[in-house]
């Protein structure tokens, strides 16, 4: 009893600590290279205005948002949103963040398989992540399997974004520290410190899969058991 207690016991704090540790490593990646100025001087917004342009698509905003690390793209107004500091600054993580954005645009410009996928399942991701824990538990403490099963099912929708989730932002971060070399944006040594930004953000997104697979996967067994008693 005390042996499965403690395994309880870490198996939470490691669910806690990957997140934690991802949040921290891109907080404090993003808070050294943002107060470092790239050579070419440019900030995020021409950044990003330059790298939609040379690919072609002008039907693309790009606004200011408030908040740090809020920056993201909307594919439904087709709006690139960079944080005010990213915006207006000349940072090198500004850059990265701004040019990975864009990549997001550029994946959508070309109806990039992924980005597709994601998009259709964010209702059903949406509805399974905030039902499918209530739907479990309310299965272990009647003791119905099948209602277990049916959040299991539902979870697995959430769990399945974010593993789509992985190739849409590890493109996007490619295609990024593509534009901004052949752009000229970051020159040399810049791109070393640039990849350290965008591989940075990628483990939040890493950190997040993983926790989620392995929820599913402990609810799986618990099934399993439940179906065995």
């Amino acid at each position: 009893m005390i042996e499965s207690f403690g395994g309880f016991i870490l198996y939470f704090a490691l669910l806690m600590i990957i997140p934690w540790w991802a949040s921290s490593r891109v907080k404090s990646t993003y808070r050294k290279y943002s107060q470092v100025a790239s050579s070419s001087g440019m900030t995020g917004a021409e950044v990003a205005r330059k790298i939609l342009n040379d690919n072609g698509i002008y039907d693309v905003t790009i606004e200011p948002v408030k908040g740090q690390l809020s920056d993201h793209y909307d594919p439904r107004k087709k709006v690139v949103r960079l944080s005010e500091h990213n915006y207006y600054g000349n940072s090198i993580a500004g850059a990265a963040v701004a040019a990975h954005e864009v990549g997001h645009a550029m994946q959508d410009a070309e109806a990039y398989s992924f980005l597709r996928l994601r998009s259709t399942l964010v209702p059903v991701a949406s509805f399974g992540s905030n039902s499918s824990i209530f739907l479990i538990i309310g299965g272990i403490l009647l003791t119905q399997p099948s209602l277990v099963l049916v959040g299991i099912i539902f979870m697995s929708f959430a769990v399945l974004f974010q593993l789509v989730t992985l190739p849409v932002e590890f493109n996007a971060s490619n295609r990024a520290m593509e534009q901004i070399v052949s752009t000229g944006v970051i020159r040399n040594n810049e791109e070393k410190e640039t990849k350290k930004v965008l591989n940075a953000a990628a483990l939040t997104y890493v950190a997040a899969a993983l926790v989620a697979l392995a929820e599913l996967i402990r609810f799986v067994l618990m099934f399993l058991a439940m179906n065995r008693e």
